[in-house]
């Protein structure tokens, strides 16, 4: 059967500070990794030694250089498969396309090729059972036309859920749309329809900055006031 997440460890990585997550039933077992970022992979080694973990996969809410830089090293360095939505597959040979002079400069002499194994994320809703967790895969365009969240058990409650949203939702924020792929109409649908639907107690843990609820950001979320009662 599947497995709660009992730890769950997140750093910032990274330039801009893209949250790198690790998720793993207990020590000793497979893990998961969600969106290793920029020099990603010396901490996520001193994580995965010091818990005798092994990553069962790559998990990528979407396809911008801040969240997939290190994701063909570390699926290449352990032997398993990276997810994503095939809508943002491109970006993981092309992660720079759009974004402007600053980023071009970061990322000067670095090559992105696609790692060994890509699976993709076609079908919204989609159930992985990932090293013994089960992880639901939910399509949020807006921010990215791949964009998805990431839900699985919470252990700390036994009843809600984690959601990595990736930089759908934000602490106090929404995604950004003026990038290539963007679109504000899309990002408020996915949202309505796919995280303010979700339990209040549902942990939101983001692709930067600090985690929350679905709840605190349905009362107090600017951004969000008079689109839900």
């Amino acid at each position: 059967g599947t497995l709660m997440p009992v730890l769950l460890i997140g750093f910032p990585a990274g330039m801009l500070a893209c949250n790198c997550y690790v998720l793993a039933p207990r020590a000793g077992s497979d893990a998961i990794v969600i969106d290793p970022g920029q020099r990603a992979l010396g901490t996520l080694r001193k994580i995965l030694d010091e818990n005798r973990l092994t990553p069962a996969a790559v998990l990528l809410t979407h396809g911008h250089i801040d969240h997939i830089w290190s994701a063909q090293k570390v699926a290449d360095t352990f032997g398993c498969p990276a997810f994503i939505h095939p809508a943002d597959r491109f970006m993981l040979t092309d992660p720079i396309n759009g974004f402007g002079p600053r980023i071009s400069q970061l990322a000067f002499g670095a090559l992105f090729r696609e790692p060994r194994q890509v699976i993709e994320l076609d079908r919204d809703g989609d159930k992985l059972d990932l090293g013994g967790i089960r992880v639901v895969v939910d399509h949020t365009p807006g921010h990215t036309r791949g964009s998805v969240v990431f839900r699985v058990p919470d252990h700390d409650t036994g009843r809600s859920e984690l959601a990595f949203t990736g930089d759908t939702l934000f602490t106090q924020s929404v995604g950004r749309t003026d990038l290539p792929g963007g679109s504000g109409r899309d990002l408020m649908s996915s949202i309505v329809t796919k995280l303010l639907v979700l339990d209040d107690d549902t942990r939101v843990l983001p692709g930067h900055g600090e985690s929350s609820t679905i709840g605190l950001e349905r009362r107090s979320n600017p951004f969000l006031q008079g689109l839900v009662r």
